[in-house]
């Protein structure tokens, strides 16, 4: 169900998956400028490259019988991880793969001695806001970064403490 990207052409998988969750999901929630400053900033095949081979993240590919239905970004940082990146089409939300593909974050996680989840996320996510509670994730702070173009970043930041 998850596959490590690794080569161009996976990277532009998450690429065109980015680009189909991002203009459905987040219009109402930041504008489909801010949508397409992100895409183009952050989701584009030389920002997931540079994040790979420059900055210690790690992309998965969430797949279902061959069929792309999200991805996975995190970062290894001392002694926890930082979740990223994990976004899963409309369709499959409520399917089970949001707790699956958590699961496996919380496996990759212990497997390198991490004792922590750290993420952050848009304080006017709600759906993705009562996700994590539900998940055991609690809320840490709050954080506003500029992110240039004129648009801000303005996130809550949570953590899942690990056994």
């Amino acid at each position: 169900m998850f596959h490590i990207v690794s080569t161009s052409n996976e990277i532009n998988e998450v690429v065109k998956i980015a680009r189909d969750i991002w203009t459905e999901y987040y219009p109402p929630i930041i504008g489909i400028d801010q949508v397409e400053y992100m895409l183009e900033n952050y989701h584009s095949k030389d920002a997931i490259t540079n994040e790979i081979t420059r900055d210690n993240y790690a992309y998965y590919l969430i797949k279902d019988k061959n069929r792309i239905i999200g991805y996975i970004g995190i970062q290894l940082k001392g002694d926890y991880l930082f979740l990223s990146k994990i976004y899963i089409q409309s369709s499959e939300r409520g399917n089970g793969v949001g707790k699956a593909s958590m699961n496996f974050i919380k496996d990759l996680a212990q497997k390198n001695k991490m004792n922590r989840i750290s993420l952050t996320v848009n304080k006017n996510n709600t759906e993705s806001i009562a996700a994590y509670y539900r998940l055991g994730f609690i809320k840490t702070g709050d954080i506003c970064v500029d992110i240039g173009g004129g648009y801000e970043m303005d996130d809550i930041q949570m953590e899942l403490n690990l056994p």
